[in-house]
């Protein structure tokens, strides 16, 4: 009995042990998370600036006419440009993330 006992005590420690990661395991985990982080950073930064860029083209356009002017128009398409961009560069901050992960 004692021999089944410390047999399954020494598998269990076995078992936890194997699941311990080591100090850099841990430092590559904390620096892909910090990567994550940026990467939604980038993407709530575009998302104020292209917000704040959509408000100053509706802004443009007074009349309540149902079409947008040429200027409003570019506006917006340079607010999604803005999106867009972000959301490519933050890709590459995540991928490299998951790289170090």
């Amino acid at each position: 009995m004692k021999k089944t006992l410390l047999t399954a005590c020494a598998a269990i420690s076995m078992i936890a042990l194997a699941a311990c990661d080591t100090p850099a395991e841990n430092a590559n985990e904390a620096s892909a998370e910090n990567m994550d982080d940026q990467a939604d950073a980038m993407r709530e930064n575009a998302d104020a600036t292209a917000d704040a860029m959509e408000d100053k083209a509706d802004a443009m356009d007074t009349k309540t006419d149902g079409v947008d002017s040429a200027a409003e128009n570019k506006m917006e398409a340079d607010a999604q440009a803005v999106r867009d961009k972000a959301e490519v560069k933050a890709d590459v901050v995540e991928d490299k993330a998951d790289a170090k992960d």
